[in-house]
């Protein structure tokens, strides 16, 4: 079977690789799509995120989904056939965090795609655990399946943020992720968002998903403008974009007793923001680490109407063009916000979802 290696810095290499046997325990997948996220592009770019650091040759990919082939004896509620959706995050299920609940923190965790964790999802075939796997409605398709996880990042980052009807909130960062916030704050029916983003066309987007007010940096002062809407400051900002600026945007836009979910991955380690105006104004920071038991829920929502992430999906390739998937989403060309490795077919890319 083929699988994706990273074998340095922006050097992706396809290998051939004895298929996985029969599974004793979990599922067999046929992997069909993947989607290429920030993070993998980090490790593309960077060879590291933080402390994560590359050890060549090393496995990508984590937002997947694909068909199952095979199961185990002990799994009931699939069957082979079964198109699924899948949690990238394999937990041990028995550890201090995982036992309060908090298994998006889980000690012994083993994430699909993270250097010294578990391989990554851009291979033919992939054996999971039962509970990784969410089977897909009919009217929903194997991409949509593959934003699952960057949508249940989304709705826990509604959670975190406690969203409700009288909301007011903005989005820092307009890529896949600040998109899923969103299309997340829409349905939970926020009473007003803005988005900001440094590409005009991701902010077309921003509003296809429910933004009501965009704005970009480079050509207007956003933070004034919003505040000149809003001038008793917002509930809740959403930093997505990774970009430490946006903190102390951020921290200039909430109201007192606000809330700042930071979603982005900044680039460093260390970031610094203004102490003395988090104290006066008693604001509260959270990170978002991935999520929490959303990704059921996330499809639900897609199911139901409630979402519709179409927008996202604007370039697929076939597993063979794997490098420029990742040159095209690092250089955020051609209007790109979520590209999609289509693994069931050879040949050109192709544009559109």
């Amino acid at each position: 079977m083929r699988i994706a290696y990273l074998t340095g810095i922006r050097q992706l290499e396809l290998c051939e690789v004895a298929a996985p046997e029969k599974p004793s325990d979990g599922v067999l997948v046929r992997m069909d799509r993947v989607g290429v996220c920030g993070s993998d592009v980090h490790y593309y770019l960077h060879g590291r995120i933080g402390n994560q650091v590359v050890e060549y040759p090393a496995t990508v990919g984590h937002e997947c989904s694909g068909t199952v082939l095979q199961v185990s004896p002990a799994v009931t509620h699939l069957r082979p056939g079964d198109r699924v959706a899948i949690d990238p995050a394999i937990v041990c299920g028995h550890c201090d965090q995982c036992r309060a609940g908090r298994v998006n923190t889980c000690r012994n965790i083993q994430f699909m795609g993270v250097p010294g964790q578990a391989p990554g999802a851009a291979v033919d075939y992939y054996v999971l655990p039962a509970e990784n796997c969410f089977r897909l409605p009919d009217s929903l398709s194997l991409d949509i399946g593959a934003l699952a996880e960057p949508l249940s990042i989304g709705l826990y980052a509604m959670q975190l943020g406690q969203v409700g009807q009288r909301s007011k909130l903005a989005v820092l960062g307009t890529g896949p992720i600040g998109l899923s916030v969103l299309l997340c704050a829409a349905a939970a029916g926020a009473q007003c968002c803005y988005a900001t983003d440094l590409i005009d066309r991701r902010l077309e987007v921003a509003r296809r998903c429910g933004a009501h007010w965009t704005g970009n940096p480079r050509s207007e002062d956003v933070v004034e403008v919003i505040l000149a809407r809003e001038p008793e400051g917002l509930d809740v900002v959403f930093e997505c974009s990774g970009d430490p600026a946006c903190m102390d945007q951020a921290q200039e836009l909430l109201t007192p007793g606000g809330t700042l979910v930071i979603v982005g991955i900044p680039p460093t380690v260390q970031v610094s923001f203004d102490t003395h105006k988090m104290r006066v104004k008693e604001l509260t920071f959270k990170a978002c680490r991935r999520q929490r038991g959303c990704v059921g829920p996330a499809i639900s929502l897609v199911e139901q109407g409630r979402i519709d992430p179409t927008p996202l999906l604007t370039h697929r390739f076939a597993l063979d063009r794997i490098g420029e998937a990742f040159e095209l989403v690092a250089g955020y060309r051609d209007g790109v916000i979520k590209a999609v490795l289509d693994l069931s077919v050879e040949g050109p890319s192709q544009r559109g979802g």
